[in-house]
């Protein structure tokens, strides 16, 4: 048994880990208006960028469960080291790119670095705390998140005001080091009683497969008819080698991704609408990213402050959660924010080239409050609705789900917009030289560089009106998916009681996720209760 103070020293170690992993997703946010300008970055074209934040995720989806088998063979200790080793090493490449394939590159490895570090981060937790104290610390670890949310867009921006782009991923490297020599010190190597085989045929099919999808999602934005052969068939093979590793992995006898967990209502179906939900916040972020800084013409810095209010919201989100659940159980309180949600992502669609900025910041405000009022309790039911036997692979198949939401949300969100854009802006080329129009439609970010050239402001007007017309497109297709994953998430909550059965009694979701809730909702005004 560890004592407390140790305990306690464990967990802010693995906090820093998850925060580093959240702050990188959020500082890069605010980066890709800055690494599509050609004289500021690298001219990465939108199809670049989607795979510069998509490598990242995709590597990441895929190769979280088979860091998880690694961990039991070899020590999670060992695993989620090597892993701050491999990101920090990353980190360095990534800011020193020369090109977009260099950076596409580099973010891959960063999220194989980050593949290692997730699983074992979760199972150090649970293997460190025992009893009320195990659910006090995933409550607590779980704020690092909306620290990260909250510290990505403001450390970027000032990173940006005064550094070149580069800076973002450099400063990933003293965290690294700060993490590492936590971890070394005093984390213990823990290993699974019950070692876990390697899975090499899951391990190819669903890279493969999830990066044949990705790719053709993103080459259909690039191209104007869907039926080539570089477009539907990357897409139709990316499903049936998906389709193969599900198989394959409900043969295994020790999957490391069992989808026979996907099969209970809760767990498959709240799974299910995670990923959806995050599916449109992946879409919705990259989409802010070039409103704020390209089309509003926002500084780095002044972008990052105006992301705040998502932050805020998801870190009060949270705890307000964990308290409205408390006292009306997790479906009544999920599912309208989830609602709430939704409808907030579609009101991107009502912003335009002169929205105030207060307007701006209450449909973030609202964003971010909504979604963590559903993140924090539903993921608290998804890991206690399995025995703690199967919360290793519960927590590999949440993490891909998730994760796989967001790759594919960036694919589809960029291609949407690509799309729509080159389609709105085409009728104003006529102006334009035959070997300059392919550029204006890469984007507006293009578009403005070559009207500035050209000393043809009305081009870059008429870039901006076709980026705001594609953004309001994708708003639809996003606020769509997101009440998709809200209808999911009320069918996966329901109470399985008779309707005989009493009305006070708490349904069967109340009665999992209320340990997780308590946890939360302690943890919120006593932090020392970690570890009791």
């Amino acid at each position: 048994m560890l004592s407390k103070a140790r305990q306690q020293s464990i967990l802010a170690v693995l906090m820093a880990c998850s925060l580093l992993i959240w702050l990188d997703n959020t500082v890069l946010s605010i980066t890709l208006e800055t690494l599509a300008d050609p004289v500021r970055g690298l001219g990465a074209s939108p199809a670049e960028l989607q795979w510069a934040t998509g490598a990242y995720t995709l590597v990441f989806a895929t190769l979280m469960f088979t860091a998880g088998a690694l961990g039991d063979s070899f020590g999670h200790r060992t695993v989620l080291a090597v892993g701050l080793g491999i990101f920090g090493a990353a980190s360095l490449w990534a800011a020193y790119s020369g090109d977009a394939g260099q950076l596409i590159t580099a973010r891959a490895a960063m999220g194989l670095g980050a593949a290692l570090i997730m699983p074992g981060n979760f199972t150090i937790l649970l293997w460190t705390f025992t009893g009320p104290g195990r659910a006090t610390a995933i409550a607590i670890s779980s704020t690092s998140t909306g620290v990260g949310m909250a510290a990505g867009p403001v450390l970027a921006g000032l990173l940006l005001s005064h550094f070149w782009w580069g800076s973002v991923f450099l400063v990933n490297v003293p965290v690294v080091v700060v993490a590492l020599a936590g971890i070394i010190l005093l984390v213990p190597n823990f290993r699974s009683p019950t070692v876990r085989p390697l899975d090499p045929a899951g391990i190819s099919l669903s890279i493969s497969g999830l990066a044949a999808l990705t790719y053709g999602l993103i080459r259909a934005g690039q191209v104007e008819q869907w039926s080539r052969p570089d477009v539907c068939g990357p897409i139709a093979g990316g499903i049936v080698l998906l389709a193969a590793f599900a198989w394959v992995e409900l043969k295994g006898k020790a999957p490391s991704f069992d989808p026979r967990l996907l099969a209970q209502r809760m767990f498959g179906g709240g799974n299910a609408s995670m990923a959806l939900l995050l599916f449109s916040v992946a879409a919705v972020t990259f989409y802010n990213a070039f409103y704020l800084q390209g089309a509003l013409g926002y500084s780095p810095m002044k972008a990052g402050l105006a992301n705040i209010p998502t932050a805020i919201g998801a870190v009060v989100g949270a705890p307000l959660g964990a308290r409205l659940v408390r006292r009306w159980s997790l479906r009544p309180v999920a599912v309208p924010a989830l609602a709430a949600a939704a409808l907030s992502m579609g009101a991107v669609g009502f912003l335009d080239l002169h929205t105030p900025l207060a307007w701006i910041e209450i449909v973030l405000l609202v964003q971010g409050l909504s979604v963590g009022l559903v993140l924090a309790p539903v993921t608290g039911a998804l890991i206690s609705s399995l025995p703690l036997d199967r919360s290793g692979a519960g927590s590999a198949v949440t993490n891909t789900a998730r994760q796989a939401g967001s790759v594919i949300g960036i694919a589809v969100g960029g291609t949407i917009m690509s799309i729509v854009y080159r389609a709105a802006v085409e009728p104003s080329l006529g102006t334009v030289p035959a070997d300059l129009r392919d550029k204006v439609q890469v984007s507006a970010e293009q578009a403005r560089h070559v009207a500035a050239a050209l000393h043809q402001p009305a081009l870059a007007q008429a870039a901006d009106r076709a980026f705001i017309h594609s953004m309001h497109v994708g708003a639809v297709w996003i606020m769509i998916v997101a009440l998709v994953a809200t209808v999911v998430l009320a069918f996966a909550l329901r109470p399985t009681e008779s309707r005989a059965v009493p009305a006070q009694r708490p349904d069967d979701t109340q009665r999992l996720v209320k340990p997780y809730i308590q946890a939360l909702a302690s943890a919120e005004t006593d932090p020392t209760r970690i570890g009791q």
